[in-house]
């Protein structure tokens, strides 16, 4: 466990921290309201609005999470030359997120995940937007970008929400750069087992991506994390495949089980207090350990301060960041 004292050096630093996020970018749209009848059209509830708003989503919310702890956020994804991408950019930049590396274009639209919630439930969520392949066309350009901006940065992550901006050729620009410049990055996967990625500095599947990635089923775990075989086996499949220097698997409830390279497993619980909705989590740990290993703090040390960052989101509705106050204070 990590003391109070030490969380709060660490975290000190934060603000001396410039990373860049790369990945599929989208507008997370939420419709507020309640229910007090089922539609006569169909066995469906009926929302009666009360609030709307937009805020950045997918792998824009990891740059929320920097931002709100402090750090500098810089994106690098592409979106449309639509009204929904100017809203994305709006809600970035005045939220302090550089969005130097946001490439626009009128032939694709910009990713928006609609979501319905009513009495902190969500009812429903209505997704739009074009298949992977519309990316194609601005991939050059694209790399390029991310080049010109990996020399401003003090980490580098790639975020997967399989859309189509993680592919290889984006992947291959980031790993050169960063070898040649002696820059941390991170990668938080989704089920692309295609991507060949080795060299990576810290790597934060969940419990599902961690399996898919290793070619083994995704059995619920049982029992204690760190004397589960397929858990075990699954880590070392993953460290020969990545190569990382971290590997951190996230098990939503249970915690991390933490690898460093040369080092036996670790395990750190959980320490949510209460949780209202996972959605977004996986954002906080990548960007709480990535600002943290920036800072110098250790791989158990940047581990800690996440699980912490973690239990604080999953406790609001929604898509979440934390505040440094609101971390200190759950850890004390």
């Amino acid at each position: 466990m990590i003391s109070v004292e030490r969380a709060k050096k660490i975290m000190g630093s934060f603000k001396d921290q410039k990373i860049l996020v790369v990945g599929d970018m989208m507008l997370d749209r939420y419709v507020y309201g309640v229910v007090n009848r089922i539609s006569p059209e169909a066995p469906v509830p009926v929302v009666l609005v009360t609030e709307e708003n937009n805020r950045p989503g997918g792998a824009a919310n990891v740059a929320l999470n920097i931002q709100s702890l402090g750090g500098q956020a810089i994106v690098a994804g592409i979106a449309g030359k639509d009204k929904e991408g100017e809203e994305l950019i709006s809600a970035l930049t005045c939220r302090g997120i550089f969005a130097d590396g946001l490439l626009t274009s009128s032939h694709t639209k910009t990713i928006v995940k609609t979501r319905i919630m009513a009495d902190r439930q969500q009812v429903v969520r209505v997704d739009k937007e074009d298949p992977p392949e519309a990316t194609a066309a601005l991939l050059n350009d694209f790399c390029k970008r991310i080049s010109e901006l990996a020399g401003e940065v003090n980490g580098i992550i790639i975020e997967d929400y399989g859309k189509g901006v993680v592919c290889q050729e984006v992947v291959d620009t980031i790993l050169r750069v960063t070898s040649e410049e002696g820059i941390p990055v991170g990668f938080d996967p989704k089920d692309n087992c295609e991507l060949k990625i080795s060299g990576i500095t810290i790597a934060t599947p969940n419990y599902k991506e961690a399996m898919i990635a290793a070619g083994l089923s995704d059995t619920p775990l049982s029992g204690d994390p760190i004397n589960d075989a397929r858990l075990k086996k699954a880590g070392d499949i993953l460290m020969k495949k990545w190569h990382p220097q971290i590997l951190i698997i996230t098990l939503g409830a249970h915690g991390m089980y933490l690898i460093n390279k040369g080092d036996d497993p670790r395990f750190l619980p959980a320490k949510a207090r209460e949780v209202f909705d996972v959605c977004g989590a996986g954002d906080t740990v990548i960007a709480t350990v990535m600002l943290a290993h920036a800072t110098g703090a250790d791989y158990y040390e940047s581990a800690s301060i996440a699980n912490y960052a973690a239990g604080v989101v999953v406790g609001k509705v929604g898509t979440a960041t934390c505040t440094p106050t609101e971390l200190l204070n759950y850890i004390e």
